[in-house]
């Protein structure tokens, strides 16, 4: 491995612009992808990369220069472009969500095996101070044995979001979950473990006609640990994103970790010591009409960095198992919904979608 890390970019949307600019501070940006010729010669350009229409192209022509490919291609082209990329002898960052299937995400883990490289999944509200610090007090077992769980997740996506995009597919774009709502349930997940849904009930109540999926939705259930939780989420918060928390009962303190992309403590009463200090966390992405989850991304690549450059420092970095954990809960949700996903790996040649977030 080089002292600095080559990359490479497979999608050329407005997160992989993000990616493109955090990677010079660790490397250098070799190569980009997408199947918008015109949006691949432009990022290429500005970074003085190659462009390529098509990602084995690019795969085939830099193979032996490129340690870390970034997927950041529409949700449903994960699995291919990772497999792909891994087999290239490449290490991934994949955007989330890491697939729409429990079996492509295994899939996805036995290719990066197979072939010796890390497969990782960008989780970064990992790295907002809250919720750095609630993992804390979970981890110590301050809160003691937690009695019941409550995620809310109440953002804004108007008609204009989903125009001219693949975003709102099933296909693609795979459902609310997934694409707005992904980074809170791994945090559910990382902070509890598994969630098992025992009443979902879903509904498009204003995107008719707009999206092929839900767009509200209410799902109750157990966690592993055997807490009770519950999960309600909307995209239609009027005018703007309102709110993204997590509030959690323990036996020991209640606490809820909110503002609008789980960024703020909203609320503490515990048994030890409250939680102080904490830093100003990062801005949220901005994306021109909307905004999204916290941007973290330096924090993912200085880990990234750390694990391929630093013998293995930057623990952080969200693992594939914690992300197919993830998809798994909400693959078993839409399950329950009466939804069931087909495997995107075979036959990828015939979605010749955009490939940029």
């Amino acid at each position: 491995m080089s002292k600095t890390l080559h990359f490479g970019l497979i999608g050329c949307g407005r997160i992989a612009a993000r990616h493109a600019s955090i990677m010079q501070q660790h490397g250098e940006l070799m190569a980009v992808c997408d199947i918008d010729e015109p949006r691949a010669l432009s990022l290429a350009a500005s970074y003085g990369a190659r462009a390529f229409a098509h990602h084995e192209q690019m795969l085939q022509a830099m193979e032996g220069q490129l340690d870390v490919v970034a997927v950041c291609s529409p949700n449903g082209l994960h699995p291919i472009h990772s497999i792909h990329s891994l087999q290239h002898g490449c290490h991934v960052l994949c955007e989330k969500p890491m697939a729409f299937t429990l079996k492509d995400s295994e899939a996805m883990m036995e290719t990066a095996a197979l072939h010796g490289k890390n497969l990782w999944v960008v989780k970064q509200n990992r790295y907002n101070p809250p919720v750095k610090a609630v993992k804390e007090l979970l981890s110590e077992n301050k809160l003691g044995r937690i009695l019941s769980v409550q995620l809310n997740c109440f953002w804004n996506r108007p008609a204009s979001y989903y125009e001219h995009s693949w975003k709102g597919s099933l296909e693609l774009d795979g459902g609310t979950l997934y694409t707005q709502f992904s980074h809170f349930i791994d945090l559910l997940v990382w902070f509890f473990g598994p969630f098992e849904p025992a009443h979902v009930q879903l509904a498009n109540l204003q995107h008719q006609g707009i999206i092929e999926f839900e767009d509200t939705g209410i799902v109750s259930g157990k966690f592993a640990c055997g807490a009770l939780g519950s999960i309600h989420y909307t995209v239609n918060a009027y005018r703007q994103n309102m709110e993204g928390s997590i509030t959690i009962f323990g036996e020991k303190g209640t606490i809820k970790i909110g503002g609008q992309y789980l960024n703020e403590l909203d609320y503490q009463q515990l048994e030890g010591e409250p939680i102080s200090g904490l830093p100003a966390g990062n801005p949220p992405n901005q994306y021109g009409n909307y905004t999204g989850s916290m941007s973290n991304h330096p924090e993912v690549y200085e880990a990234l960095a750390g694990v391929l450059l630093q013998n293995g420092h930057g623990q952080m970095l969200n693992t594939s198992a914690e992300a197919a954990a993830a998809v798994a809960v909400i693959e078993n949700i839409y399950c329950m919904a009466g939804r069931s996903f087909t495997s995107l790996v075979p036959g990828f040649n015939t979605l010749q979608q955009p490939l940029g977030h």
